[in-house]
């Protein structure tokens, strides 16, 4: 008797567990817009927050690795990031992302001063956690009471927690000190157009997070596994052409540069790793990816996002070259014949407050569109996108991720603000980052690429 009853009981659990696997697939579209919503979410809590672009990709990095852990804790179709949590295949995956996304989000959007800008003002940290806290209860609410929630919000904070705890010492946190150099290459504090364009506090202002390049990656063995090779020579052809490109073509008063070349450099001058996670919401929607899909898509480009931004910090402080601004107005001073200078040359759009070489935003765009040419196994995918702050509301539309990706660098020369070689180099670097994330972490179970 005793031997039917365990059997009874055993196929009861089966069955149960069956079901549940069942209402976890059927639910996957579902939960495929809840990643895309806590994607966008984070998006909209970091700009309040105050995070630059540079904060929002490590943010951004651990609320996806977050979240794609979830889901699989759920059901085990990738290998997580961080989580070594037993899956549990009755817990409610709409609740365990929720949770997730929640719990990594006002972990990493410190309400409190720090000894660097980048991260916000306490008042901007404040309104961007209640803003999280606001949307996870709204959200929460939709799902039904029960055991499969209580099970999916104690899934969501183990995956939380457990990316959490990898980036605890990691550095990002830590000041270090910068002094710019004053001869003839080496970078100095920017002046703005004037008036200045987007609007800004000030100009001139100190080095961004000179330390960036030392935390620790997310993915990448260093920051100068994929170091590139600096830039070229001051009193070098290459450096010529640059420098007569740029001061052409990204002069605020420019008569070659296009008005759809305007439109570029407007368009793309939002921080990467809030377009880039745009363009790949855009692309799973309309491919139709699944929860998981979705997820792991969202992870893989925000890692090499992540750590496109340390490798390419470390390598900006690492060369300190000057912007193409300093460059032009001191083009007497670099011991080449064919640079002829300008005191009063003007950029389009504001140098960014950091050295010039390789560009971070065409190393971001390489990597994210290497990462999004391996998952769909084809670079030919047209999408189009609409640009968020500070020039929201441009739409272009593009017939592949490289294409994307050409055009993003192609922009920063378009606003005046780097080197042809900065650009190209970026993107090269980008795509070895994007492709060693992509083939090193977030694998499927079953061995299938």
């Amino acid at each position: 008797m005793e031997t039917i009853k365990a059997s009874t009981r055993h196929l009861t659990n089966r069955v149960l567990i069956l079901a549940a696997v069942l209402c976890t697939s059927a639910a996957g579209v579902a939960a495929a817009d809840r990643v895309s919503s806590w994607n966008a979410t984070a998006a909209t809590a970091l700009t309040m927050a105050g995070q630059n672009a540079v904060v929002s990709s490590r943010t951004l990095a651990i609320v996806q690795a977050a979240v794609h852990d979830a889901l699989n804790g759920v059901d085990r179709r990738y290998e997580p990031y961080a989580s070594t949590a037993a899956v549990d295949p009755l817990a409610s995956p709409d609740a365990a992302v929720a949770t997730a996304a929640h719990d990594a989000l006002v972990s990493v959007i410190p309400v409190g001063a720090l000894p660097f800008p980048g991260f916000g003002s306490v008042a901007q940290q404040t309104a961007a956690v209640a803003f999280v806290n606001a949307a996870y209860m709204t959200d929460l609410a939709t799902v039904p009471d029960g055991d499969a929630k209580t099970r999916g919000i104690s899934v969501g904070h183990a995956a939380a927690q457990a990316v959490l705890a990898l980036r605890l010492q990691d550095g990002a946190t830590t000041f270090v000190p910068y002094t710019p150099g004053t001869d003839p290459g080496d970078w100095q504090p920017t002046p703005n157009p004037v008036p200045f364009d987007p609007p800004a506090p000030a100009d001139r202002l100190p080095a961004v997070l000179p330390g960036w390049g030392d935390i620790t990656t997310f993915v990448l063995r260093s920051s100068d596994q994929f170091q590139t090779d600096g830039p070229p020579a001051l009193n070098s052809t290459q450096y010529a052409y640059d420098y007569n490109e740029v001061k052409a073509i990204g002069a605020k008063s420019s008569n070659v540069r296009t008005a759809e070349q305007t439109q570029i450099a407007r368009f793309w001058y939002e921080g990467s790793p809030l377009g880039w996670s745009r363009i790949a919401r855009v692309v799973a929607e309309t491919r139709g990816l699944d929860s998981w899909e979705s997820a792991r898509l969202l992870a893989l480009i925000n890692l090499a996002m992540a750590d496109g931004f340390i490798a390419g910090w470390k390598d900006k402080y690492n060369f300190n070259f000057w912007r193409p601004i300093t460059a032009i107005r001191a083009g007497d001073m670099d011991g080449n014949d064919n640079t002829i200078p300008d005191p009063a040359w003007e950029s389009l759009l504001n140098s960014p407050a950091l050295p010039d070489y390789p560009s971070t935003h065409s190393i971001l765009g390489g990597a994210a569109a290497e990462v999004l040419r391996r998952f769909f196994h084809h670079d030919d995918i047209a999408f189009t996108t609409t640009s968020g702050a500070p020039y929201a509301g441009i739409t272009r539309s593009f017939t592949s991720f490289s294409a994307a990706a050409r055009e993003n660098g192609n922009s920063r020369i378009y606003a005046g603000i780097h080197f042809r070689s900065a650009v190209e180099d970026g993107i090269a670097q980008g795509k070895q980052i994007g492709r060693f994330v992509f083939t090193h972490v977030l694998k499927p179970v079953d061995g299938e690429r």
